[in-house]
């Protein structure tokens, strides 16, 4: 029997500023910093916890991910915690009410 034609998907890069990208074919689609694939899940956990920004870059990254990348992150992370809000909810919402 002959193999059905494998379907075309289309990959699309998009660029999310100067240092983001998200590329079908690089870590699964997720936001990476421009030419790694470092995550920015990855460095945004590092900002959350408390980490220098320059000891994020330098240290943590080796260089690959520059202070100002990291400023477009936080600043992409920002405008879509802002445009969410309307979709949020008070944790105490999520809380189990005591019987």
């Amino acid at each position: 029997m002959a193999e059905a034609p494998k379907k075309q998907t289309k990959s699309r890069r998009i660029e999310l500023g100067g240092h983001i990208v998200v590329d079908p074919r690089i870590c699964h689609g997720k936001p990476t910093f421009k030419g790694t694939r470092i995550l920015v899940q990855q460095v945004l956990n590092d900002v959350a916890s408390g980490k220098s920004w320059e000891f994020i870059s330098k240290v943590r990254w080796g260089g690959r991910v520059s202070v100002a990348a990291i400023a477009e992150a936080v600043s992409l992370a920002q405008k879509a915690f802002l445009n969410q809000r309307g979709h949020l909810k008070p944790a105490s919402e999520d809380l189990p009410v005591a019987a």
